[in-house]
């Protein structure tokens, strides 16, 4: 059940809140370098980066997610224990990828 709603969560969080921040992205790459300056300035700041970090997780989280329900899509998985284990390991992925991400992101600096 959790990864069932963890999946949708990711998944309306990256079209609301990703497509926000897109949108914003480009409208301030096409009103020139002080908009620009702004948006890095605010997606830079402590708050940006949470955001950021929220659609990496839900980035990764919805890609794990979704290659566990088309492998139950194929007819595979369905038992209790291997379920269960594939649950936590898509859940587990999604939070492992993104600080392997961001840390590699960071580290690159």
């Amino acid at each position: 059940m959790l990864v069932s709603i963890l999946h949708r969560v990711s998944g309306d969080g990256m079209a609301t809140v990703g497509l926000a921040v897109f949108l914003w992205w480009l409208g301030a790459l096409a009103a020139g370098p002080e908009a620009y300056e702004t948006f890095q300035a605010v997606m830079g700041s402590w708050i940006g980066i949470i955001v950021l970090i929220g659609l990496t997780w839900a980035f990764f989280n919805h890609l794990s997610s979704g290659l566990r329900h088309f492998v139950l899509d194929i007819g595979a998985g369905y038992e209790l224990t291997t379920n269960k284990t594939w649950s936590m390991v898509s859940v587990a992925s999604g939070i492992v990828l993104t600080v392997l991400f961001w840390a590699f992101i960071l580290l690159a600096k």
